[in-house]
């Protein structure tokens, strides 16, 4: 299984041993070692993926890397978080998924009305199985633990990823901005119930559509 680590907190090392990972388009920064590199279309496999592209404009291309030797990875910057999964699934926005093991699979699904966070609008890209993924943040993510006694309420802009046993829902209302005189109208919050983690950036991305 390919091996995942940072290089400082904004590039991805990869370490192959024959084995391949599965990257965002455009974000190999530098490798050594003999490698081959083959394009993957994003959202999924399959028609559903087709038809969810068409759905969201979301061009979330992926190469694949295989070979032997070491690739780096970066992406505007942005800081990267490694995520550890065993079997379970992790729901990230396609914008902020960086690298997975290419024996993870990869999907989209359907989240409901967003509001629309920027180029993602209804569907949320799943990662599923055991291996590393890793996603960016602008900034350092924070995690935030969600317990079946304390749901958590997030702003949309700073949503970049959830895991665990947790239920999604929309709640329309003001938005923290709004509630501190800062912003106007009426927006949606997304209200996460259950058992698993949260990550959330500190710098909101635009989120189109969020007055509603």
């Amino acid at each position: 299984m390919a091996m995942f680590r940072l290089q400082g907190s904004k590039t991805l090392a990869v370490d192959l041993t024959g084995d391949a990972v599965k990257a965002k388009n455009g974000s190999m920064v530098a490798y050594d070692g003999q490698m081959t590199f083959k394009k993957m279309s994003g959202g999924g496999e399959g028609i559903r993926g087709m038809v969810t592209r068409r759905l969201t404009g979301e061009q979330m291309t992926m190469m694949e890397v295989k070979g032997q030797g070491t690739c780096y990875f970066a992406d505007r910057a942005s800081e990267i978080n490694l995520v550890s999964l065993h079997g379970d699934k992790l729901y990230v926005e396609a914008s902020n998924l960086l690298a997975t093991d290419a024996g993870l699979r990869t999907g989209t699904t359907f989240t409901g009305l967003r509001g629309g966070t920027s180029g993602n609008g209804l569907f949320t890209t799943t990662v599923e199985g055991t291996g590393q993924a890793a996603i960016m943040s602008d900034g350092s993510a924070v995690v935030l633990r969600v317990t079946r006694q304390y749901p958590l309420v997030v702003d949309p802009g700073a949503y970049i990823a959830h895991q665990g046993s947790l239920q999604q829902h929309f709640q329309s209302g003001v938005n923290f901005r709004t509630l501190m005189g800062e912003g106007s109208g009426e927006s949606f919050q997304i209200r996460f119930e259950g058992d698993g983690l949260v990550y959330v950036q500190p710098s909101e991305r635009n989120t189109v559509g969020g007055d509603v």
